[in-house]
C-alpha cells in the first residue's frame, strides 16, 4: 500500500522517530560510544506503530546482542555490539547474504558519534556492501536448484480447492526464488518486508513477475504466473535438477 502522508508529515514522523531513538539510547546506555536509527524510520517509511531498529556501539567491556524493548510505548529492536566485537559480527552478517546490521549502519542515520566510532563502523558496512555477499559454492547452487524444483512441481500438482497447501507453496517459491536471484546477481537477500525490496532492487523485472505471481495465487489461486516466472528462474541458473541430484547428509 502507498503511504498517503504528505512529504512534510513524513518529515515530521522521521524527525520524531529519530529524536525518540536518541532518547532510549541516552536512557538505557549511557557509555554508549554511538549509535544509528535504520530501517524503515530512518527512510521515512515507518508506520505509526512500526518499531525502531537501533544499533548501538558498546565500550568493549559490555556484550553484544539482540534485544526488544518498549521505550515511551514504542518497540524497539536493538542491534548490540562492542567495537571490537564489529569485524567477527559483520563477517558473520555477510555470510548469512542478508546484511541486516551491515545495512543499519551503512543506510542508517547517526544518533550520537561523540568519537568517532559509527562513522568507521558505517563505512565498514558500506564497504563490505559494496562486495557483495558471499557467491554460493556449486554445492548450494545445485541444492538451491533442486528445493526450488520440488516447489514448482508441487505448487503445479496442487489442486486450487487445496488453498492452505498452495498458499504455503507460494510462500516457499518465492522466498527460493529470491534466494537464487539475488545471488545470480551477486545481490544482498532479505526477509519479511525486506524480500520484495531487496528483490526489485536485485532484478526489477523478473523480481515484480515473481511478486505478480505470487500475489495471482494469493488473490485468484492461480499459480501458472509464479510457475512460468520460476522456470525462467531456473533456466538462468542451467535449468530444474530432479533426478540425478545428490548429496550427502550434514555430520
Amino acid at each position: 500500500m502507498t503511504d498517503q502522508r504528505t512529504p512534510g508529515a513524513l518529515a515530521e514522523a522521521g524527525a520524531q522517530a529519530k529524536a525518540q531513538a536518541l532518547r532510549l539510547v541516552r536512557t538505557r546506555f549511557p557509555h554508549a560510544l554511538g549509535a544509528v536509527l535504520g530501517g524503515s524510520a530512518a527512510q521515512s517509511r515507518a508506520t505509526p506503530t512500526s518499531d525502531l531498529d537501533v544499533a548501538v556501539l558498546l565500550p568493549d567491556s559490555g556484550s553484544g546482542r539482540r534485544e526488544v524493548v518498549r521505550h515511551e510505548g514504542r518497540l524497539a529492536e536493538l542491534f548490540l555490539n562492542t567495537v571490537a566485537g564489529v569485524p567477527e559480527f559483520f563477517a558473520w552478517d555477510s555470510a548469512r547474504r542478508r546484511g541486516t546490521v551491515l545495512f543499519l549502519y551503512a543506510e542508517g542515520l547517526p544518533l550520537t558519534d561523540p568519537y568517532g566510532h559509527v562513522a568507521r563502523t558505517s563505512d565498514q558496512a558500506q564497504a563490505i556492501l559494496a562486495a557483495g555477499p558471499p557467491p554460493l559454492t556449486p554445492e548450494e547452487w545445485e541444492h538451491g536448484r533442486h528445493v526450488l524444483t520440488c516447489y514448482l512441481d508441487d505448487l503445479v500438482d496442487t489442486p486450487p480447492a487445496d488453498r492452505y497447501e498452495q498458499l504455503s507453496l507460494a510462500d516457499h517459491t518465492l522466498r527460493e526464488a529470491a534466494h537464487l536471484l539475488t545471488a545470480h546477481h551477486s545481490a544482498w537477500t532479505g526477509i519479511g518486508k525486506w524480500l520484495p525490496r531487496r528483490l526489485l532492487t536485485a532484478d526489477p523485472t523478473r523480481g515484480r513477475a515473481l511478486l505478480d505471481g505470487h500475489r495471482a495465487v494469493a488473490e485468484r489461486a492461480d499459480p501458472a504466473l509464479l510457475a512460468a516466472v520460476v522456470e525462467q528462474v531456473l533456466d538462468l541458473m542451467g535449468g530444474p535438477v530432479r533426478e540425478g541430484y545428490s548429496h550427502s547428509w550434514p555430520v
